[in-house]
């Protein structure tokens, strides 16, 4: 499989995911769309995955390619069927590109918080072996106020009703991070929206407490995005 991958900071990468490709032998090229690489043709790649990002997707009077990049996903998703990945940004760009809508959450949820699956989820392959409440790196202040037509609910959480969704049979995102490595919250801290956002959730010190609170279950998480991963490759799969 050779994916093209979206990317809006360089630090926002696909993580733990990037070993797993590696080790069975997929291949992905990276466009940095906040550094004006230019959107690709999608012949070529086997699928699509929209990463994580500090901007919001109604900004495309500041970040023009927005526009650009939800028309993209329309024609990866709806027009090519291609199997599609979306984390954070991603997920919301996912609901957008199709007909749902994005707005600022009334509640912004930072920190290591709990997911739950909902019936959907739990009983689909996206998250087969995964517990039906785990936590989860959260890291963002907007949310999708309302599904795409056809869209399901795979997860919640009291404080964002779509924390994961699915669209169609190949199109799967989350709104919760389940990439992450040892390394990801001192690299994202070090962008300034993100930093803002923490200190604002968690006070002085939040880097270190943050860090500190994903050490301790980032065996658990790296075993989680593992499980997940296969089951995306499982899920997408031509039949």
């Amino acid at each position: 499989m050779h994916i093209l991958v979206l990317q809006h900071e360089r630090v926002e990468h696909p993580g733990i995911f990037r070993q797993f490709l590696a080790e069975d032998g997929h291949t992905w090229d990276a466009i940095e769309l906040d550094e004006g690489e230019t959107l690709p043709p999608l012949e070529g790649y086997d699928a699509l995955w929209v990463l994580g990002g500090p901007m919001d997707v109604w900004q495309e009077d500041a970040h023009p390619w927005l526009k650009d990049e939800k028309a993209l996903i329309r024609e990866a998703v709806e027009e090519k069927g291609l199997p599609f990945l979306g984390l954070c940004l991603g997920h919301q760009l996912l609901a957008e590109a199709l007909g749902g809508e994005v707005g600022k959450s009334e509640t912004p949820e930072i920190g290591v918080l709990e997911v739950q699956l909902t019936e959907t989820g739990a009983t689909g392959v996206l998250f087969d072996g995964i517990p039906e409440r785990f936590d989860a790196l959260q890291w963002h202040s907007a949310e999708i106020t309302k599904l795409p037509a056809g869209a399901q609910v795979l997860a919640t959480s009291p404080a964002c009703t779509v924390q994961a969704m699915k669209w169609g049979t190949r199109a799967f995102s989350m709104q919760f991070h389940i990439e992450i490595e040892s390394d990801t919250v001192k690299n994202w801290a070090d962008i300034p929206e993100y930093a803002g956002a923490l200190e604002t959730a968690m006070g002085k010190g939040a880097v270190a407490a943050f860090d500190a609170a994903c050490a301790e279950q980032m065996d658990t998480f790296n075993n989680m995005a593992e499980r997940l991963y296969i089951n995306w490759l499982q899920a997408t799969a031509k039949t």
